[in-house]
Parts: C-alpha cells; structure tokens; sequence
C-alpha cells in the first residue's frame, strides 16, 4: 500500500545503510569506545556546540525520557502540549520510567507559549504540590507547525526567569531547521534550550536519535542513567554510523527539505478541492485536513494514512524523504476524484 501515513514508515536512506555496511567490518570495541561513536560526537558539537554532550540511543521514546530523567528530580514535573509526543505517544513512558508527572496543557495548534506556561507555576514553593522543572516543545511540533526561533527564545528566557529548563522534542528538528533555512543550532542551542532530542528515525536512519544535553552539569552520571534505561547499544558503531552519515554532510538538510517540499506541494494540490479543507499551516512534512469519513474510508482502500480526530473528520497526510512527487500528484487526484463523489464534510 502507498502511504502516506508517518516518516516512520519511509525506507532507511542508501547513504545511511552504506555507512553501516562501511562500518560493518572486523572487530570494534564494544558500548560506543569505538571511533565511529567518537567521529559521530564531534559531528554533534559542530552542528550545536562545544558545550554539547551526546548519547546515542536506540528511538525517541528512550531519547524524551531520558531527557526528562537528567532534568527532574522525584518531586519535580514537565509543562507540556496536549498533543505532545510524550503525553499522547508514549505509552505512559515518561511517568512509569522516568516518575514524573505531566501537566499538559490545551492548544490549537501544538505549540506552547509563556502565557500557557504560566497557568502552571502559581503553587511554586508549596510543598504540598508537584513542582513544575521542565517545559518540552516539540520542533516540529504534532500538528506540523513549527515555533520560530523568536517563539523558541520566548520560552527558553521565560523558563529560565522561572528557573525551570527547556527540552526541545526533535524527533523532526531537521524538518523545523530546513523550513526555517536555519543551522541545527539555531532552532536548540542558540534558542536556549537545554536538552534537545534528536531524530534520526524520521530523517531517514534505520534507527538512532542523539540525546544532546546542553546545559552544563547535565551530562553528569548520564552514561548511568542511559545504562538503567536499557539504551546502552553494545555495537554502538552502527548507530554511529547512521549519524556521521547523517550529518558529515547535508543528508539531514536535503532529505528534510525534501520532504517537507512533498507536503507543500500536496497541500497546493489538494487546497482547492470541493471537501478538503486543511485546519494547519504547512510549515514541515505534514499536512492536516478535514475530509469527509465517507472518503477517509474510501481512500484508506488504497492509501495508508491517520485519521487525527475522528469526531471531526481530521486526517493526517505525511510525507517522507523517499516521498516522490509522482505519489504525491497521484494521491492528490485520488483525493479530489474520492471528495468529488463524498459529502462535504461540516465546518468546525
């Protein structure tokens, strides 16, 4: 079936199996003491800073929590979207492995600002009640918006004024950074943030994300933590290898780019279509829009995608580094031939 469905289901790139196959030679020390780790290391403090200490793990379930078990303390929890990864999509990860609580928080549009945050922190100091440590942000977000870098900055100022920390979910960072035409650095280290997640799974690896811990004292007893989270690799060269694949070069940059011009393109295609209506701005690889169930369940015969929230007949369309603009042109006459023949669906 062609999909359309999630980045996760898109092939791993030719570069990043040629690295592995590269690496895949003779004998390497075990547990990332192996040049491949160190090469992949020194790729992850060029693109976002001398500071920047980096722990390769094996998705970005393990990358979120891991995150938030450096940052919080037991009695400490993390301000979040709604719609976030880590309070949606993680089978309750965060609170049963990592033990804090989150307080997550309605928006339109996936985003959080310093207003939201705010409605959290009026207990600060009160013992009686969970103290807020984390905000985390997802770049780019769930609904496939993305935060400028003035937004990102915001939050960043306004955490640290409240003496909290900034985790940035970049599960599709370089999708955010390759929108924005901006260096890796500028949508995590330049912005403030403190810890940042970031995805290769979606970009094209066949697994690995990097934990990159930014504010110092961080990184102290990680390697622990990464230990106990059952995320230490003992052939850690071949995650290695994906991210120096990844990022030696422009991998990142051209095969985000790539997909994120596969969904402008589908969303013009589709924008004029009686019975289509997208509820997002396009601003990464995905396109949101209200279709009518009677055509979500006519085009899912042939098309693999989500239904986002059925009760308002909201679907999600997203595209990858290996999406083509053949399959694009084609879903998009599938869609406007299917809505042709649907109702359309209530506005909302």
């Amino acid at each position: 079936m062609k999909g359309f469905a999630s980045d996760n289901y898109a092939a791993a790139h030719p570069e990043v199996l040629a690295a592995i196959a590269e690496a895949n030679t003779g004998h390497a020390v075990a547990y990332g003491a192996d040049p491949w780790t160190a090469r992949a290391q020194d790729l992850l403090r060029e693109h976002f800073g001398e500071q920047a200490r980096s722990f390769l793990v094996f998705n970005g379930t393990a990358a979120n929590v891991l995150c938030l078990r450096a940052m919080c303390r037991p009695w400490e929890s993390v301000v979040c979207a709604a719609a976030a990864h880590v309070n949606v999509d993680e089978g309750g990860a965060p609170e049963r492995i990592a033990g804090v609580k989150l307080h997550a928080l309605q928006t339109p549009d996936g985003k959080l600002t310093p207003e939201l945050v705010a409605t959290r922190l009026d207990r600060a100091g009160d013992e009686h009640a969970v103290q807020p440590r984390v905000v985390t942000v997802t770049q780019s977000t769930e609904h496939g918006t993305r935060y400028s870098l003035e937004e990102l900055g915001a939050l960043a100022s306004f955490a640290h004024e409240h003496d909290l920390l900034l985790h940035v979910d970049g599960s599709r960072l370089a999708n955010a950074a390759a929108a924005l035409d901006v260096p890796l650095r500028a949508v995590a280290t330049d912005a403030g943030a403190d810890a940042v997640s970031f995805g290769g799974t979606k970009n094209g690896l066949l697994c690995g994300e990097a934990v990159i811990l930014l504010r110092p004292g961080l990184a102290d007893g990680f390697a622990y933590l990464r230990k106990q989270t059952l995320q230490l690799a003992s052939k850690g060269r071949f995650l290695a290898a994906q991210f120096i694949a990844l990022l030696e070069g422009d991998l990142w940059l051209r095969s985000a780019a790539h997909s994120n011009a596969m969904a402008t393109q589908l969303a013009s295609a589709v924008a004029d279509v009686p019975g289509v209506r997208i509820v997002q701005p396009v601003q990464a690889n995905a396109v949101f829009a209200v279709i009518a169930p009677e055509a979500t369940e006519v085009l899912q015969r042939d098309w693999r995608f989500y239904v986002w929230d059925p009760t308002a007949g909201e679907v999600r369309w997203m595209c990858s580094w290996d999406t083509t603009p053949e399959e694009v042109d084609d879903f998009a006459a599938a869609i406007a031939d299917v809505c042709a023949a649907a109702p359309a669906p209530s506005a909302r």
